[in-house]
């Protein structure tokens, strides 16, 4: 065997173990929350000894952190290219669509969210403190570059962000509410697609984009 696939091979088994310890992680941190959940009960869940798991892991926060930043690296992926040249209706009907489908596929990784900043987000402190404020700072810029190109209405970029994080994220966090409201025991992806639909209309008629 040549020493490159050789190489390729351990990197795809390590991200593989990787992956299952996350998902195990992701289950046991949103049943049990920070607090209550347990590394010995991961790794059984995970189906390996712990010493095994904390040699992905050197520890339940650095576990739990980055199953956070895995969320919000996924939330922002569709919103990190924009540029002022965009079309505003594009960008921002792409962005709910791809938030929506995430609380249809990464439903347990957005309560697991929710529950930290409820809880005052203190495992994201130095995230918060900066990363966060940048992108924020200059997702905000560009939309109101788009206001005064004359793309939309100038309204507030924040609220306008907060409005879309949380109707979209409201799917996951509040799956039961949704659930119980629409007389069903899951959504399907009809629903969902009629739920992103309903939210891209309301937003884009609200930012006066037709």
């Amino acid at each position: 065997m040549a020493i490159s696939s050789h190489v390729k091979r351990i990197g795809r088994g390590r991200a593989e173990k990787q992956s299952v310890i996350l998902e195990a992680a992701i289950e046991e941190f949103a049943r049990f929350g920070y607090k209550g959940a347990s590394i010995t009960n991961i790794a059984k869940r995970a189906g390996m000894p712990r010493p095994n798991l904390h040699y992905y892991y050197s520890s339940k926060l650095r576990l739990y952190q980055q199953i956070l930043m895995n969320i919000l690296e996924l939330w922002n992926s569709t919103f990190d290219g924009i540029s002022a040249g965009d079309d505003p209706g594009k960008v921002i009907s792409e962005y709910i669509h791809a938030k929506v489908m995430y609380s249809k596929t990464n439903p347990l990784a957005s309560k697991i969210f929710a529950m930290e900043i409820i809880h005052g987000g203190v495992n994201l402190g130095e995230f918060l403190k900066n990363d966060y404020k940048q992108w924020l700072k200059e997702k905000t810029s560009i939309i109101e570059q788009w206001a005064l190109a004359g793309k939309m209405d100038p309204i507030d970029p924040h609220h306008l962000m907060f409005m879309i994080w949380g109707s979209t994220q409201f799917y996951a966090d509040f799956s039961v509410q949704v659930e119980s409201g629409l007389n069903m025991a899951s959504l399907d992806d009809l629903q969902y697609e009629n739920i992103a639909k309903t939210i891209t209309q309301v937003i884009l008629k609200g930012c006066g984009i037709k």
